[in-house]
Formats: structure tokens, sequence, C-alpha cells
């Protein structure tokens, strides 16, 4: 009945991808970023399965976590008790197709379970503190590998579909030790010694932050997009709150004008009692969606004179936001 499995290219997707393999026995699979399918610049028809992506103009199965997306399914007065598939707010897409699919009385082996039990902390970013954070874990180790940069799409994806193979019969525990893997985590390592390195040099604050609750990462003055993990900044100011970082967003490599927001909180805050939500700072502004530790959106702009004054007045809506929450 389905022929394709087209999800988020990211721990939480492929993860999403392995439990729809195992339950649809479907091995054909996609891996794309949530702008190309909200754009449409993907085809994706009723025989495909989507997973921790916006719903597209049509396809024959949905999974999917965020509430951004739900709202857009409003505007386009799109019925989601209609959709095949689920749609939940939980802290990872994979929890919802797991959870579905049991409901379905498809039995998963138990590091199937565990693996969403990863997910789940991975894209809720779910850490007691940043020491847990850093802590080397196979499911860590996994994540890194997807976030390495490739010279070529192809090797990503031939990697990602390889993967999703493996995690259908082997725990993280094992795949983490596979050469492969370890290859390109010590790889990913050597990248993240240099991405806190440039981080040093990134990092700003308003004028009126004076407390440095809020780091800064702008990353329009870039001509070609920078490779970095904004969470890392927290290594470089372990006082602040939390990071946001903006930056243009690129069409066939090709800088636009258009702008993209990403934010999260820091893991320290949850020494804390706070009612701190970026997800809600994002809906507020009609940015994106996301939960309440991270979030993202985008904005367009039609010059980098909108473009420049945009990421001011947004950066100065955001830090409001966020203190008065």
């Amino acid at each position: 009945m389905y022929k394709r499995i087209v999800t988020h290219a990211d721990f939480d997707g492929l993860i999403c991808a392995a439990l729809c393999s195992k339950a649809l026995a479907i091995n054909f699979f996609v891996f794309t970023q949530p702008r190309l399918v909200a754009e449409a610049r993907i085809s994706i028809t009723k025989e495909d399965v989507v997973c921790d992506l916006p719903y597209p103009l049509e396809c024959g199965m949905w999974f999917d976590h965020h509430e951004g997306n739900l709202e857009e399914l409003s505007f386009r007065r799109v019925d989601l008790q209609k959709l095949a598939g689920k749609f939940e707010t939980k802290d990872s897409c994979a929890r919802v197709v797991y959870d579905y699919f049991c409901g379905q009385q498809i039995e998963f082996p138990p590091h199937m379970a565990a693996m969403v039990d990863d997910a789940d902390i991975l894209d809720a970013f779910n850490y007691k503190d940043i020491e847990d954070w850093r802590l080397e874990t196979p499911a860590k180790i996994i994540d890194a590998t997807i976030k390495l940069k490739e010279e070529s799409a192809e090797i990503k994806w031939d990697y990602l579909r390889q993967l999703v193979r493996h995690l259908q019969s082997r725990p993280l525990s094992e795949i983490a030790e596979m050469t492969s893997v370890k290859r390109r985590y010590r790889i990913y390592m050597e990248e993240e010694e240099r991405m806190i390195e440039q981080l040093k040099s990134e990092i700003s604050f308003l004028p009126e932050d004076v407390e440095k609750l809020m780091i800064i990462l702008d990353l329009t003055r870039h001509t070609r997009r920078p490779n970095l993990l904004k969470q890392l900044a927290y290594l470089i100011h372990t006082e602040a709150q939390a990071v946001v970082q903006v930056g243009n967003l690129y069409q066939n490599n090709v800088k636009t004008n258009d702008l993209t927001f990403s934010m999260s909180l820091s893991l320290n805050m949850k020494k804390n009692e706070h009612h701190k939500d970026i997800g809600e700072i994002m809906r507020i502004l009609n940015l994106g969606s996301g939960h309440a530790g991270a979030a993202a959106g985008t904005i367009a702009c039609s010059s980098k004179e909108q473009m420049l004054k945009t990421k001011e007045n947004l950066l100065q809506e955001i830090y409001r936001l966020f203190v008065n929450q």
C-alpha cells in the first residue's frame, strides 16, 4: 500500500523511519528537511509515509509532534481527523509513531523501545544539566554522526539508509561500536572543537542585556552557511539562560535575504523553577514553533535593508518576551 518513508534527516526522523519500516515492511527511505516539504519542493504522493515533517500537499500516512505544523493544518483547513497516521504533542515524533503502531498490535523488539526513549531526550533536549548533555552515550554518538556535514549528499543519504536498517536489528550500543560509526564520530568531534573556537568570535549580547542572559549568534555576515552547533555556546558562557541563532536561508547553496531563527534554553535553567517557553515566543512572533526548551522559525525579507531591520527588531522582541516570561 505504501512504497516510501519520507522523514526528517535527524535522529528522531531516523528512529521514526526504522519503526515505520519495521511495522510496514517498507525499505525505501527519503531524508529531507522541513522547509523543503513546507515549500512543496520535494515530490510526495499518497504512496508515502511522512514522519517528523510538515504535512505535505498529500501523503498516505502522516506522523508528527510539532505544534506549529498542527496550526498550519488549521490555516489550510485540513481536517486532522481525516488523516491517516497520528499527531500528538510528544517529546519526539518517534514516540508518536511507536504509540500508534503499538495501538495497532505491532510488537517491536525491546531495543527499539529504548531508542524511542533516547529520541525523547535528544529531540526535546531534555537533559538534567550541561554535564548530563556532554556525557557520551551511544545515542549521542549516533546523533553526532548524523549531524556530520558531508562533501556529497549521496554519501550522507547512503549512510542514513544503512543506519535505519541497523536500527531495526541492533541496539544503539552495538551500532555505536561499528567501525563506520566510530570513524564518523571521531571526525565530528574534531569538527566540534573547531566549532567551539569559532563560536568565541561569533557570540554577542544585546546592549540592554547587561546580565548576559541571552547569547546571540548572528551568522548573517557570512556568505556561506557556517557549520555550527549553537548549544556549544553554553560551554563558553555558562551563565547564559538561552541562545538565539539568526542566519540567512540558503537555496541551492545561494544566500537569500530570508532569515531563520533558532533558540534553545540552557540546561542550567533546570536547576531553578522558571516559566520560560521558547516555543511560545516563536508562536507569538509568528516565526515558527517548537518545544518549551527549543524552537525555530523563519521570516521572508524582500531586500537586504529589510533583512537587517527585521533582524534587529526581532532580536529585540525575542529578548523582551524572554525576560518577561
